[in-house]
């Protein structure tokens, strides 16, 4: 089964609208068709911006992580500063959970930061794609 990693900017957009392809893999992990890993991180960085610009999406959001089959991971300090070295500190949390995770592909729509970065796939040991390329991948299999 395909495992996922996805960052707080989709997490944040699957929250927002259920139309997109950020809604649909988390759909698809509800389905058990893969799964999605988050990171504490993750979670709390999207309830934090949630709760800054559309609070009443929040309720939404723990309903999509407590239906989707989702695993937490952690890092360490040390994961996440060693990540430091390829990637801004701000995202290095998301990189270092990527690459522990041991996932098939890391999913964002972080253009600046991580998709126009190709060489990152080869730090997280997986493909970097739009929730749109995901999408079109998982679907294919």
């Amino acid at each position: 089964m395909q495992r996922i990693f996805i960052d707080s900017s989709v997490l944040f957009a699957a929250a927002y609208s259920t139309s997109g392809h950020s809604f649909d893999l988390l759909h698809m992990s509800a389905q058990g068709k893969i799964i999605v890993v988050l990171s504490d991180f993750v979670i709390e960085e999207t309830r934090q911006n949630l709760a800054a610009s559309n609070p009443e999406k929040l309720p939404l959001l723990e309903k999509i992580i407590n239906a989707a089959k989702i695993e937490i991971i952690e890092t360490s300090k040390e994961e996440v500063l060693d990540a430091c070295q390829h990637i801004t500190l701000k995202d290095a949390p998301i990189l270092a959970a990527a690459k522990i995770a041991k996932v098939n592909v890391l999913v964002s729509l972080d253009k600046k930061h991580i998709l126009s970065h190709p060489e990152l796939a080869t730090y997280v040991g997986a493909a970097i794609l739009s929730p749109k390329e995901a999408f079109e991948r998982i679907a294919k299999d």
